[in-house]
């Protein structure tokens, strides 16, 4: 079964120029000290993978239209086969 967690909220966004752009601000106090687990190294860079979502109801009391929240899934480890080797005369 796949793990997840609880969102974790980390900023937010305003649609702009009839919903072509999204213009966001991200909390990076925040990311690192409650995502620090979910920043991940890939060719010697880091990374985190972030979800742009809509608020459901529209804008909030600020005006903002979506919310960003840290992408929390991980998938199942794959399992490896042991490779069977066949003794077999032929």
């Amino acid at each position: 079964m796949n793990k997840k967690t609880e969102k974790i909220y980390v900023g937010n966004g305003v649609e702009k120029f009839d919903g072509d752009m999204v213009s966001v601000s991200v909390n990076l106090t925040k990311l690192k000290a409650e995502a620090g687990e979910h920043i991940f190294d890939y060719d010697g860079q880091k990374f985190i993978k972030l979800n742009v979502n809509k608020n459901r109801d529209g804008a909030n009391e600020y005006g903002k239209t979506h919310y960003i929240s840290v992408d929390t899934y991980k998938p199942e480890a794959k399992k490896v086969a042991a490779k069977v080797e066949d003794d077999l005369p032929f």
